[in-house]
């Protein structure tokens, strides 16, 4: 039996992976693997979000606040960082240096097997264009797996839409609207969203915010 992906989100950008900071009340969701290392103990958790600055984790940590922590992550590094709030199960970590998302990423694609490797769930923010029929509204795109993404906008198509979206640099399939709730909207594709785009797409984005 295939073992269920991972729904670790990566978050594109210069910042923290909140302030949304809702624990996730499903355990039997499946996170990327890291360990913890406070005042010399190893202890294992789930790395449910993470960005450049920081990480949201799932685990029994200090709740202290500016507890000194380090996250050793499946690539190997092992950032610095601080304790910045906990609760319900889950912390906050913010690293005193960032850290390389995209190669996080990578190493996430590679721990997959190679015949059904999907980029994981990326949070970004990026301009995009929605057609729905003959119009033409434009969105920003808040999150994009292999599978599907997620707009923000003010004139997004009711749930139940099939849609074309265009991104700069990004050849996306059409998709349907599956849910839609006030100014966001999900969109599940037609088909997968290659890796293998997705990879060189999102290192020309980090590029650019980063000019």
């Amino acid at each position: 039996m295939s073992q269920s992906p991972s729904l670790t989100t990566f978050v594109v950008g210069e910042r923290l992976p909140w302030p949304e900071q809702a624990a996730v009340s499903d355990e039997s969701r499946i996170y990327d693997s890291a360990v913890v290392y406070e005042a010399g103990f190893a202890k294992p958790c789930a790395l449910r979000k993470i960005s450049a600055l920081g990480a949201i984790v799932r685990g029994e940590l200090d709740n202290t606040p500016e507890h000194c922590v380090a996250l050793e992550l499946q690539t190997g590094q092992r950032p610095p960082g601080t304790i910045a709030w906990h609760s319900a199960g889950e912390a906050g970590i913010c690293f005193k240096e960032p850290v390389n998302v995209l190669a996080l990423i990578t190493r996430n694609l590679v721990s997959q097997p190679a015949d059904r490797r999907a980029i994981p769930r990326v949070e970004l923010q990026c301009e995009a264009w929605i057609k729905d029929g003959e119009e033409f509204a434009a969105a920003t795109l808040r999150n994009i797996s292999a599978r599907g993404l997620q707009l923000e906008g003010e004139a997004l198509p009711p749930a139940g839409s099939t849609i074309s979206l265009f991104v700069e640099g990004l050849n996306i399939p059409a998709g349907e609207v599956v849910w839609r709730k006030d100014n966001l909207a999900g969109v599940e594709l037609q088909h997968d969203l290659g890796w293998a785009f997705i990879i060189p797409w999102l290192r020309t984005l980090v590029r650019s915010q980063a000019s």
